[in-house]
């Protein structure tokens, strides 16, 4: 997203979106903690409570992909607050990279969905986790519906590979969004996948390719594209459509039979943080009403603090394709998990889109 990004890139350098005002450097003042993050999840209203408590900010970095975050702290930087996505944080953790986090320390960890709370593999025993969820987001497809009336009423990802839009489709560049749309669409477990069925879905992917105008993750582009027309149907996260609803523009959010992807972000702190109480506090500070609040109604993101959702009028939820019932939401989705032999799956998706 996440974000949402959000997520892929093979980088052989690290390279930064934009400097923030409030991080020009990788030093931090004495008695400073960083935060290591996304770019839209650095804004003000996450931060608010941390800066009330201790008459500071955090210094902000803000990374582009989880690779490139990953490579950064493997050469040597020591953020103290990270916010990778849930099928990331395995890869960190078993780097040696995070310590547990105590969420009786977390005011707000009770207001967090109790699916969230509960995800597999964030316990690191009793009231201790290593990833506490701060929002989630879907992946589906966004598409003008002036454009592509047929798929109204029988939405489906076909769309993708309809000869009619040859050209006028987009696909993200992540192999975490990509790779797992497309194996579900022709059957196969993108988290258990045989060699066989590795090879069909490659073989699907370099069907796909063709049929693409634009192979992105910039949300930005994307929404630009489809308000255009230049873009029919695009590979997206929710936050493109709601974007789009908000302009007035004539699209939809498949939601097809098996449910869309579900992806989770959230927040871990580093094992040698400067700081664990600033660290602690720094999660509670993002995870509350204040940052729930401003992701579902300026960023387009679901919060995982459902607690602060109960006064957001209905307006807000039907801007984004949503009911209210997030639960019922989220367990109709399919999480989007930690893909095996990652490294192998980046390469051959690169080299197809390469054309090789």
């Amino acid at each position: 997203m996440i974000v949402a990004g959000v997520f892929i890139a093979l980088a052989a350098a690290i390279v930064f979106l934009r400097p923030s005002s409030r991080a020009t450097s990788d030093t931090a003042r004495p008695g400073q903690i960083t935060l290591f993050q996304w770019e839209d999840y650095m804004n003000p209203p996450f931060l608010h409570e941390y800066e009330r408590k201790y008459r500071e900010d955090p210094k902000i970095t803000i990374f582009a992909d989880e690779d490139e975050a990953f490579a950064k702290m493997r050469a040597g930087f020591t953020p103290d607050v990270m916010g990778p996505c849930y099928y990331e944080f395995p890869r960190w953790q078993e780097a040696g990279m995070l310590q547990p986090i105590d969420t009786t320390k977390l005011r707000n960890w009770d207001k967090i969905s109790p699916t969230l709370r509960n995800l597999p593999g964030i316990s690191a025993g009793p009231n201790k986790v290593w990833f506490v969820p701060h929002y989630w987001g879907n992946t589906s497809i966004t598409f003008r519906t002036d454009l592509a009336p047929d798929y109204v009423k029988h939405p489906s990802w076909n769309i993708l590979f309809d000869p009619k839009y040859k050209g006028r489709v987009s696909v993200l560049e992540g192999v975490d969004d990509t790779v797992p749309f497309v194996a579900h669409m022709i059957g196969i477990d993108a988290y258990h996948m045989t060699p066989t069925q590795w090879e069909r879905v490659q073989d699907k992917l370099r069907e796909l390719v063709p049929q693409t105008r634009t192979i992105t993750s910039d949300d930005s582009a994307l929404v630009q594209g489809l308000a255009s027309g230049e873009i029919v149907a695009a590979m997206s996260w929710r936050i493109v459509y709601s974007t789009l609803r908000r302009e007035g523009k004539p699209v939809a959010f498949m939601n097809p039979p098996g449910g869309m992807f579900t992806y989770v972000c959230g927040l871990v702190v580093h094992k040698n943080p400067s700081s664990v109480e600033k660290a602690t506090a720094l999660i509670d500070s993002m995870i509350g009403d204040e940052g729930a609040v401003y992701t579902i109604e300026s960023i387009g993101d679901e919060p995982a603090n459902e607690g602060a959702l109960i006064h957001e009028p209905d307006e807000v939820f039907a801007r984004q394709g949503l009911n209210r019932d997030m639960e019922a939401l989220l367990k109709s989705g399919i999480f989007q998990k930690r893909l095996k032999n990652k490294d192998e799956v980046i390469s051959a998706w690169t080299e197809i889109r390469a054309g090789l």
